[in-house]
């Protein structure tokens, strides 16, 4: 034990006190605690840390001795070590090197060296008085004290007072009362003086003695001039200001109090001296000037006191405070040192020399960075009025886009702090799932009136204003979906799996400099964390969808049964129906037609389908409109409900049903040319013995042959060209897809582009309903052709009975007809044969109609350049352009188009 506390730096410290002074622990113990204070603080010369650039000055160093031979060698064996890459810190052994190749007996250009004997026989006077906090009666200064931690410690050398790089005496020579000391003192001894103390103010000898201070013994040395005796503040306000008592208001204006002179003029926002008081010129100009210093201050502190205990501003506006806080007190610090000096000064009276005294000269030099820094630090305050949250964090992340490195590191260290508590949220966003944001202070935000069952579209929102603008748009939306996925798997799929099993959990910041060094580098740490957290959860949240939930199978039920994709299923469920749906509306049950659906699933593969699936398929019955029958009300229904609803919701399920139905009306168009077909094909033999009927007749094959090409060609594209091909990119989409955004974004798209090729859009409105006159155009030639047949087939049966009759009678030695039955049998079928010019009417009346709607849908189709193709088809012989001069002109302009392109 003995042993480590003899290598404790305390007990260090302690025993190089007494070798210095040559005196007894007892003896040394103001010099200690004075020493301790010194090493404390975090007061050192700004160096800029170049190595290239202190090699350079040892190798002048050596040239201007005349050492070019050992200069060639430093730069040789400097090179060598750049290579090796052995030691970590080259520039501190460098500027070690530097240093003590100077020659102590001359003053230095960078700072001015001191030895021990001087450093603790100064400390025999200032001892009393602490290094940081010093306050006479006649200076009622209010300054914060010194932060013991660690963390303020590590931030002074980044603060306002490590502007102040240069002792508060400025480079001048050690008096030599301060070097005679108890014991003998040598020039070796004196080279020992440690860096720490040319930042510290040197005062008199401990016996307060008169002796003037002169510089070190040479042969061109002089006694140095004696200062004036300072002005007092009771002295008559009649004489003209000394320096001396502008110098003390001033140190009252730094802290924003007023001074015995110079006070804040309120009409202009200022500090001013009265131009009654009596004051040469320079002296005004070099006050004014240095009074901007406590106006900077006031601007900070009034803007921290304003937020400081404003709740309202949230934990980032508070962090942004916290930073000003910090850069104020480094700032507080550097006034406790301008005030000790200041102390020492009114001790010592006119003992002081001229280049030991405090003028404004000097404060302006030594209070020029902390300026610049109060003056950025003022200018973000002003930037950032009015922000909070996210925003504030983009305002100060823009104020650092500058070419300054000091100030670039300034905004850099409080953009440290700022983010610190926005990367906080994001971690406990992404790994847990939980948002505090009382303050609205982060970008995603979170609507509680929002249900579960929209949890995934509406709950959750990116809260754009509050986006910082060091975090792109693809990583925000990337740290919604993580923490959006979580909240959805626990609250609808009811998935208990903690996160931790989900991904492994990153290290959360521990301090505001991970935040910084973490925003830093946005491609290469924070991209990797956001990326691996959002794979990871994502992945898991399909996998939970598909396996648990059967996503994929409900999608191609959907294909199946809604997009009539189950032929079988289909055409053996339209033959099962039309019985039923051939009635009025009205008299619909749905349980019969529900009997009917599972009868036509048993009796077709759809009963191979998984039963989760077939228990949600379901028949639907549209509102009813007077006059509709069963076709127009019917309609196919899937029930979705859970996590499956946040992909099928509401309104994709309306697309669906408009789809069905456009669809089941095509299909059933179909299904009439069908059996308009087969009646023609079944009752062409019986009707040849009714020449009379050859004409008509073959009105109705031409008639039928169009619409069949016609349907035909409809069912094809939208089979082939709008169904097919819209359901395999959706399919290659799902199945590439990351996250569930992409699948219900894929699973629009697929619903939009059905939607607009099948004409259903606003834009194509137009064109349904020229489609939808064809249909009806169609069901009206099956009427026309149903009562065409059933009268023929009447006449036939009744000519057939009577050459039975006239048969039999025949076969009975009889006559077959008398003239009555004769003449009655030709009237009938001359009345018969009247009616067929009527038909033919008819016939040539609906094939003018059916034509010229025809001929109007294709001039539609022309005006669609997506749709020509389609046209081509309904019309390849060119058979309605021939009819029709209004469909020439657009074929002519679309192959002049072409010709003018080649």
């Amino acid at each position: 034990m003995a042993a480590l506390d003899q290598k404790s730096p305390n007990v260090l410290l302690q025993n190089l006190c007494c070798k210095i002074t040559g005196k007894s622990e007892a003896d040394v113990a103001h010099q200690f605690q004075y020493a301790v204070r010194v090493i404390g603080s975090n007061y050192a010369p700004t160096i800029e840390r170049d190595e290239f650039l202190v090699s350079e000055k040892i190798k002048k160093e050596l040239l201007k001795q005349r050492r070019e031979a050992d200069a060639a060698l430093f730069s040789e064996l400097h090179r060598k070590l750049q290579t090796q890459g052995v030691l970590k810190h080259r520039w501190s052994i460098l500027y070690l090197l530097l240093s003590l190749c100077e020659d102590p007996r001359k003053p230095s250009n960078r700072v001015p060296v001191c030895s021990y004997g001087a450093l603790l026989a100064q400390a025999r006077d200032v001892h009393s008085t602490p290094f940081y906090y010093a306050r006479p009666q006649s200076l009622p200064l209010s300054y914060p004290e010194r932060s013991a931690t660690a963390h303020n410690s590590s931030m002074a050398t980044s603060g306002i007072s490590s502007m102040g790089v240069f002792s508060i005496n400025g480079p001048g020579p050690t008096p030599p009362s301060l070097l005679t000391g108890p014991g003998p003192q040598t020039v070796g001894e004196s080279m020992r003086g440690s860096r720490l103390a040319w930042t510290l103010p040197v005062s008199s000898s401990p016996s307060g003695a008169a002796a003037a201070p002169r510089p070190p013994s040479g042969p061109s040395s002089s006694p140095a001039p004696k200062l004036p005796q300072r002005q007092r503040r009771d002295e008559d306000g009649s004489a003209e200001i000394g320096e001396a008592a502008l110098v003390r208001d001033i140190l009252y204006v730094f802290q924003g109090i007023d001074g015995k002179f110079i006070k804040m003029c309120s009409p202009e926002n200022c500090y001013k001296i009265d131009s009654k008081v009596p004051l040469c010129k320079s002296l005004r100009d070099t006050s004014s000037r240095l009074a901007e210093l406590g106006w900077l201050h006031n601007k900070i502190r009034k803007y921290t006191d304003s937020h400081s205990l404003d709740r309202a501003f949230g934990l980032v506006g508070q962090s942004f405070c916290a930073a000003l806080h910090q850069e104020l007190k480094e700032y507080y610090r550097l006034l406790s040192v301008l005030h000790a000096q200041l102390q020492v000064e009114d001790d010592q009276g006119v003992n002081m020399s001229v280049d030991s005294s405090l003028t404004l000269r000097r404060l302006l030099v030594w209070t020029y960075d902390p300026k610049v820094r109060l003056k950025t630090l003022a200018a973000l305050v002003d930037y950032c009025q009015g922000r909070k949250g996210g925003e504030l964090a983009s305002a100060v992340h823009a104020y650092g886009k500058t070419g300054d490195p000091h100030m670039r590191a300034l905004i850099q260290h409080i953009l440290g702090l700022v983010s610190h508590p926005i990367l906080n949220f994001l971690y406990r966003w992404i790994y847990d799932g939980e948002l505090e944001d009382t303050y609205h202070e982060f970008f995603v935000a979170s609507d509680p009136t929002v249900k579960t069952d929209r949890l995934w579209h509406d709950k959750y929102s990116l809260r754009k204003s509050m986006i910082p603008s060091f975090i792109t748009m693809d990583q925000a939306r990337k740290v919604l979906l993580i923490g959006k996925s979580i909240n959805f798997l626990h609250q609808v799929c009811h998935d208990r799996t903690p996160p931790g099993k989900i991904m492994p959990a990153s290290k959360s910041t521990d301090s505001p400099k991970d935040a910084s060094v973490l925003f830093t580098d946005l491609e290469g740490a924070f991209q990797s964390k956001i990326d691996a957290a959002y794979f990871e959860t994502s992945k898991y949240l399909l996998d939970v969808l598909n396996k648990n939930y059967q996503l994929l199978e409900h999608l191609q039920a959907m294909r199946r049964y809604l997009l009539l994709g189950q032929g079988d299923f289909i055409r053996h469920l339209m033959d099962l129906l039309k019985p039923e749906l051939a009635r009025a509306a009205t008299t619909l049950y749905q349980h019969n037609l529900t009997g009917i659906l599972e009868t036509a699933v048993r009796a077709t593969n759809a009963q191979f389908d998984s039963p989760e699936i077939l228990k949600r398929l379901d028949v639907r019955l549209l509102e009813v409109s007077p006059g509709d029958t069963g076709w127009d009300v019917f309609s196919l229904d899937y029930h979705v409900e859970g996590p499956i609803a946040t992909v099928f919701t509401r309104e994709c399920m309306s697309h669906y049903l408009r789809v069905f139905n456009f669809l089941w009306r095509a299909k059933r168009m179909e299904y009439i040319l069908t059996d308009i077909w087969k009646g023609q094909m079944c009752n062409a033999k019986l009707l040849k013995s009714m020449p009379e009927l050859s004409g008509v007749l073959h009105q109705c094959h031409v008639l039928a042959s169009e619409m069949v090409h016609f349907i035909h060609q409809m069912q094809y594209y939208i089979t082939f060209e709008v169904l097919e091909c819209s359901w395999d990119e959706l399919w290659n989409k799902v199945q590439q897809a990351q996250d569930l955004d992409h699948i219900i974004a894929a699973h629009d798209v697929f619903l939009d582009s059905i939607i607009s090729r099948c004409l259903l859009d606003v834009n194509n409105r137009p064109l349904l309903n020229q489609l939808r006159a064809v249909f009806d155009q169609i069901i009206e030639f099956q009427n026309a052709q149903d009562t065409l047949y059933r009268s023929a087939l009447e006449e036939l049966q009744l000519r057939i009975q009577f050459e039975d009759k006239k048969r039999q009678r025949e076969e009975m030695g009889e006559w077959g007809v008398t003239a009555e039955q004769e003449a009655e049998e030709n009237r009938r079928v001359q009345e018969f044969k009247d009616t067929i010019p009527k038909m033919c009417s008819q016939l040539r009346l609906l094939t003018h109609f059916y034509q010229g709607i025809v001929q109007e849908f294709l001039r539609l189709l022309m005006t669609d350049e997506s749709l020509q193709f389609l046209s081509f088809r309904l019309d390849f012989n060119e058979h309605y352009k021939a009819r029709d001069p209004r469909l020439r002109p657009s074929l002519g302009a679309t192959r002049g188009r072409r010709s003018s392109n080649i």
